[in-house]
């Protein structure tokens, strides 16, 4: 498989007045094409801070990170925007849809970005409901969809534009158990489909679902532990 991401020397320091609050420490790692990983530590391991740079949504303060082979830690804002709309989805804990758009309508959003034609974006926006099982709630808004069916959307949302990468960010944190089951045997079928799979958690029975679990603590890769 090929390397999807590499990272070298990587940390993160925040500087608050003349307080240097470090929080990631010469963090190494590497993700191949196809992965299904999971990033697990308490608040305060340093779990988040990695997947935001993971996302090109904050900046190292040192070390090297390339996606696909593009060395990200030399581009600036614009040319990161740019990585973050044609490699990365992302699916978030708390939904973020849009509260008075449609289902259809969110999934539209990453393409409106992408400057896809809007019969496209209809096509693709259907078609990837269709995939997740949502074909029928195309016209509903996020309050008329529950928590499981707003999750699908958002996961819809994320692969519209057929990232190469997809980050989630607790996903399962605001679900229930049983519907935290049925988002998970999702994203173990999109990552048997080939989609590179990230996710950030704390839930131990969540992790055990995917292939590797990152195991930190104060801002270091403590323990990688596979799964068959």
């Amino acid at each position: 498989m090929a390397t999807m991401i590499s990272i070298e020397g990587l940390t993160k320091t925040y500087h608050l007045g003349e307080l240097d609050v470090p929080v990631l420490k010469e963090i190494d790692l590497s993700i191949q094409e196809g992965e299904y990983v999971a990033i697990m530590g308490t608040s305060g391991s340093g779990k988040s801070t990695l997947m935001n740079i993971i996302g090109c949504l904050d900046r190292p303060t040192s070390g090297l990170y390339t996606l696909d082979g593009r060395d990200l830690t030399t581009m600036d804002d614009d040319e990161l925007a740019d990585i973050r709309n044609q490699y990365i989805g992302f699916v978030f804990q708390q939904f973020n849809l849009l509260p008075r758009l449609t289902a259809l309508e969110n999934v539209m959003l990453p393409m409106i970005y992408a400057e896809v034609p809007r019969s496209e974006r209809i096509k693709f926006a259907i078609a990837a409901l269709e995939k997740i099982g949502l074909g029928d709630r195309l016209t509903n808004r996020p309050s008329q969809l529950s928590g499981g069916q707003q999750q699908r959307v958002a996961i819809a949302r994320a692969l519209v534009n057929h990232p190469a990468l997809v980050l989630a960010d607790e996903p399962t944190g605001a679900l229930d158990s049983k519907t935290s089951h049925e988002i998970m045997e999702l994203l173990t079928e999109l990552n048997q489909q080939g989609t590179t799979i990230a996710l950030v958690t704390h839930d131990a029975t969540v992790a055990a679902q995917t292939k590797r679990v990152i195991h930190m603590q104060d801002g270091v890769i403590v323990e990688t532990e596979k799964h068959s």
